[in-house]
């Protein structure tokens, strides 16, 4: 099930499911291990990358079966898929489960913990004019990575943009839409807000530190 939701925040979609759900709960757990953190990641991002390319555009095709030939469908424009380092890529594997044809391009960036503003190291896209562009963040927080990477994109030429986020703070959701307005959100839940620190509450701690193993 999914919950678009309206007013300002109508690019916005979380996706309702037993199983997303139960994998979330793991992904919040203090006493998960990394590699129960891993395995429910790639399970949400899973399900947030089908919801995610749920409309991209199809051709038609014949496809001949072991019998006969019948009528099928292949996406017919290109997907280019990215990640921001480090947590990002914990996510890309599943994105390419779903989409294996799409292109993949990635963006470092670091946040300042005093500042809280990002701090880009490492751009290395391909041609995205024309794509259905998505990129790969597990947490929105305070927006500013997610700015930042798009910031350098030509939003204009793009067919359509979207973030895959596991967790999304509402300060967050609000800086990113005033910024890009024609970005979608697909996100697993809509956390509670940021504390004094810039940290997603109830959140799951440092993602990319869980996933890595560098707690």
């Amino acid at each position: 099930m999914i919950e678009p939701l309206v007013g300002a925040a109508s690019s916005v979609v979380v996706v309702r499911h037993a199983v997303v759900a139960g994998a979330l709960a793991v992904l919040r757990s203090r006493d998960s291990s990394q590699i129960e953190f891993r395995s429910s990641a790639r399970t949400i991002a899973r399900a947030l990358a089908y919801e995610a390319t749920r409309d991209l555009p199809t051709e038609a095709i014949d496809v001949e079966t072991p019998l006969t030939v019948t009528s099928g469908h292949r996406l017919s424009a290109p997907v280019v898929v990215a990640p921001i380092l480090r947590a990002g890529l914990g996510m890309l594997d599943a994105f390419l489960d779903i989409v294996p044809g799409a292109s993949t391009g990635f963006i470092g960036l670091k946040r300042d913990e005093t500042t809280l503003l990002p701090h880009e190291y490492y751009r290395n896209l391909p041609p995205t004019a024309g794509s259905h562009f998505f990129l790969l963040d597990p947490m929105l927080a305070t927006g500013g990575s997610v700015r930042a990477a798009l910031d350098a994109i030509d939003a204009d030429a793009l067919a359509s943009c979207t973030l895959l986020s596991f967790i999304a703070a509402p300060e967050g959701i609000a800086a990113v839409s005033a910024a890009h307005p024609r970005l979608r959100i697909v996100t697993a839940s809509i956390d509670e807000r940021l504390n004094d620190c810039g940290f997603i509450l109830p959140g799951l701690g440092d993602a990319g530190d869980r996933l890595c193993g560098t707690v």
